[in-house]
């Protein structure tokens, strides 16, 4: 058998994680192989949704793909009691993730990774000085290992058998609209906080298609097709349209439960020479699920991590888990405190946006990159308990 070919680092999976560490490894001088099970451009069941906070992390040349500028959210509870609250500047791209992955792919390619698709990575073998990757096609040595293979990921299985996170169940279809008009509207898209047990269904608009999907954010349903066969069914807007069967995918939200039912900080995405990026490390916002956004980001600051390891002996791996905890981990404590909220009073919580909308508008100011969760959560309490006692006086008028 020859000799495995010697790499700086080797990525696997060449999502937006991995595809964004790729690049900024490249363009700095290092020797960097990325390894995709699959060929791209390349489907996948996908919301596509980027916040517009995007902008200040990644360079300009993404808005070419994207389909969809959205302004507003129009919120329903259970397809009734609609309302729809708008901001005079955007709040989110949408976009189809073959064409947005295959962008990322070929800016890495360009900047000097070597790209293997259709190869798979199947056994890691850590030696003290590099990990050895045995794929079904070849052998390879490296440095250092990224995972960036999804929620799945075999390089979290294999070289990371203590993390045990959860992955909540997501079904999603997209359905071609031609010209017609969009729905729920031009730059608009639509979230029903009641259509699931404990999650919210969506409508997202893409430039031709509709991406329709429903997601569970706590606790495990009975029967996800039913959920989804049940908003598809009630769901006035697509009366006149024929929506396909769904796909399936776990959603790798942050946290895992701690034995008191609350959440607790997931264990570290860095061993020995390893490290994982995106949804190989559940770095998925546990409010709304997006997780395009810290895909890009882990790939950053796992790329800076590398790059400083390499060049100062006083630097290690180990600053990627310190600026996940610094910057991300903080951010994903206050989302699910809010999850906790959100998902187990739906009902009432439309209530309140719907009378509190200062609270949404704040909201878009997070997806914005204006606020962060920290600035959000404390801003917003006062408006909610204000909110919240104005209801109770309508509920006892004679308090």
């Amino acid at each position: 058998m020859p000799e495995a070919k010697s790499y700086d680092v080797l990525v696997v999976g060449m999502g937006p994680a991995g595809a964004t560490a790729a690049y900024e490894l490249s363009r700095a001088g290092m020797a960097v192989l990325g390894l995709d099970k699959q060929a791209h451009p390349r489907y996948k069941a996908c919301g596509g949704g980027l916040s517009v906070r995007i902008e200040q992390i990644l360079e300009s040349d993404f808005k070419t793909v994207i389909e969809h500028t959205i302004y507003g959210v129009q919120f329903t509870y259970r397809g009734e009691r609609p309302f729809l609250l708008e901001s005079s500047r955007p709040i989110a791209y949408m976009v189809m993730r073959d064409r947005f992955d295959h962008l990322l792919v070929e800016k890495a390619r360009r900047a000097g990774t070597e790209v293997h698709e259709d190869e798979r990575a199947i056994e890691f073998h850590e030696r003290p000085d590099w990990v050895e990757v045995v794929t079904d096609k070849g052998r390879y040595r490296t440095k250092v290992l990224i995972g960036a293979d999804g929620a799945n990921s075999v390089v979290a299985q294999r070289l990371f058998p203590e993390r045990r996170l959860r992955r909540m169940p997501t079904l999603e279809s997209e359905i071609g609209i031609g010209q017609t008009p969009v729905y729920p509207g031009e730059g608009k898209v639509l979230i029903d906080l009641g259509a699931t047990e404990r999650g919210y269904a969506w409508i997202f608009p893409k430039k031709e298609r509709l991406s329709i999907g429903v997601a569970e954010f706590r606790g495990r349903p009975a029967s996800p097709k039913g959920i989804f066969e049940r908003f598809v069914r009630d769901e006035k807007g697509l009366a006149t349209l024929t929506v396909p069967q769904p796909f399936g995918h776990p959603l790798p939200l942050y946290g895992s439960r701690n034995g008191a039912g609350g959440i607790a900080a997931p264990t570290a995405l860095v061993r020995h020479r390893a490290l994982l990026v995106g949804d190989a490390g559940h770095l998925v916002d546990p409010l709304f699920g997006e997780g395009i956004y810290y895909a890009v980001r882990s790939g950053q600051m796992a790329a800076a991590s590398v790059l400083g390891s390499f060049h100062d002996r006083q630097r290690s791996l180990l600053d990627y888990d310190l600026a996940v905890n610094r910057e991300i981990y903080p951010e994903f404590r206050i989302a699910s405190r809010m999850a906790r909220i959100v998902y187990t009073v739906p009902r009432l919580c439309h209530s309140l946006m719907h009378r509190s909308q200062e609270v949404i508008r704040l909201y878009y100011d997070v997806l914005q990159g204006r606020e962060t969760y920290q600035t959000f959560f404390l801003k917003a309490k006062g408006l909610i308990k204000a909110s919240f006692r104005e209801l109770l006086r309508e509920a006892l008028p004679f308090s």
